[in-house]
């Protein structure tokens, strides 16, 4: 699988994805450290790369784009270390594999992963 890092994600995540074959661009690698939000999930969709981040601004921001790709992975994890994201990245991944490649939103919590397909539709009021 294809993923770009954000900012908040640790060389060592990387390192992990890395190991298990996958391919891993960070932002900081390329330079791209002050990139805004929108021009970021732009890039992840021109190279077809799953977001990873722990910034929730981008499930706003892919639910507003109405389109179904870039996939993100938004951790929402009390303790965002390293391992704790790894952990997490190995839960869901894998079962989730399809979904990414369709297209979703995953909210990866301690407890469960919440799966969005996208485009996301607006709530009715």
């Amino acid at each position: 699988m294809r993923f770009l890092a954000d900012m908040g994600i640790s060389p060592g995540t990387l390192a992990h994805l890395r190991g298990q074959g996958h391919d891993v661009v960070h932002l900081a690698d390329e330079g791209l450290q002050r990139l805004p939000d929108p021009w970021i999930v732009a890039k992840a969709r021109r190279e077809r790369r799953v977001i990873l981040t722990v910034d929730l601004d981008f499930a706003d921001l892919l639910a507003l784009a109405g389109e179904r790709y870039p996939s993100a992975i938004i951790f929402r994890l009390a303790n965002q270390t390293p391992p704790s994201i790894n952990a997490a990245l190995d839960r869901c991944i894998l079962p989730l594999a399809d979904a990414l490649d369709q297209g979703a939103v995953l909210s990866v919590g301690e407890a469960a992963v919440r799966v969005r397909p996208l485009p996301i539709e607006p709530e009715a009021p």
